[in-house]
């Protein structure tokens, strides 16, 4: 597994809309294995390909707790069948655009379809940190960072702030 480089704001590859991905086959999953080893390096909760410089709709996450073993879980194609209209407030941070946080207000549960790891096609609902973790990684292959939920005002204030961040390093 290959540690790779996270795509920052304002990076325009940010931007793209991520393609479909036709078939789950090894080189996919080697992709998928990058990915969780460099969300694990960051460190991270979820990612998305796109964030990597890959364009394919593929996202990886793991909400394991500290004491807990590591759970990791892989969404390629995902779709969203079905959202609540109850909304829940959660306060969101992204590897795209590190040290900033804000409250953005999300669909409390959401259905989902996803091909697995293996290729196979799965439904499961997801509500908590789950289903906020998942919309958040489904942004990014639209192009959204959870930044363009926030104000005009706070979007560019957190641009300015990871361009300085980056400047200085």
């Amino acid at each position: 597994m290959a540690l790779r480089e996270i795509l920052l704001v304002p990076n325009p590859v940010l931007k793209q809309v991520s393609k479909r991905v036709e078939v789950v086959d090894d080189d996919l999953r080697v992709l998928m294995d990058d990915m969780l080893a460099t969300m694990y390096a960051a460190p991270g909760i979820g990612l998305a390909a796109i964030q990597v410089g890959v364009p394919k709709r593929v996202i990886v996450m793991d909400l394991h707790r500290p004491e807990e073993a590591k759970q990791p879980r892989f969404f390629v194609n995902p779709e969203i069948l079905w959202a609540s209209e109850e909304t829940a407030p959660y306060e969101e941070g992204c590897l795209s655009v590190p040290e900033i946080y804000d409250e953005v207000e999300r669909p409390a549960q959401v259905k989902l379809r996803y091909l697995n790891y293996q290729g196979e096609t799965v439904e499961e609902d997801a509500e908590g940190l789950f289903a906020v973790c998942i919309q958040h990684e489904m942004d990014h292959l639209e192009g959204v960072l959870f930044i363009d939920h926030l104000s005009r005002l706070k979007r560019e204030q957190a641009v300015k702030k990871v361009k300085k961040m980056v400047k200085a390093a």
